[in-house]
């Protein structure tokens, strides 16, 4: 039987070949575990304020229709009370709507918000990365220079 060659000696010598700053992967962790955490906060505000709408908007429509549920003396009450319902449930609607629109876009300004300071520490950090392994790459080539002569 053949046995199978054991990759994880081979994987850690070429990882050792190809040093790397694994301060950078956690910053970049610690950024987008920070980052998640800012979207999430601003999902579960908009989901509980959605919910406290939606309840109150419940309450209010079975608090009209009991009033339609009412015995009345005359059959015309009887329409008089649907109508009044049909016109206070389009108002609720309205209103209930209109609420759930500055939700919406509430979040979606918290977002873009988020997404643009997002991209600002993300270009803020490539600038430091960046000119960290150039100020590298110029030593190294100084040092380099140096030796030969």
């Amino acid at each position: 039987m053949a046995k199978a060659d054991d990759f994880t000696k081979y994987m850690t010598e070429l990882m050792q070949s190809f040093p790397m700053d694994t301060a950078a992967m956690q910053d970049a962790f610690k950024s987008q575990a920070a980052m998640g955490e800012k979207m999430s906060k601003v999902a579960l505000e908009a989901a509980e304020k959605s919910t406290e709408l939606s309840a109150k908007w419940t309450k209010d429509t079975l608090s009209k229709m009991a009033d339609v549920t009412k015995v009345k003396a005359e059959p015309a009450d009887y329409t008089k009370a649907m109508t009044d319902f049909a016109s206070a449930s389009a108002e609720m609607a309205a209103e209930h709507m209109a609420a759930f629109a500055e939700i919406a876009k509430k979040v979606q300004m918290e977002t873009v918000e988020l997404m643009l300071a997002a991209g600002k520490e993300m270009t803020e950090e490539t600038t430091a990365a960046v000119k960290k392994a150039t100020a590298e790459v110029t030593t190294a080539a100084k040092k380099a220079t140096a030796a030969a002569k």
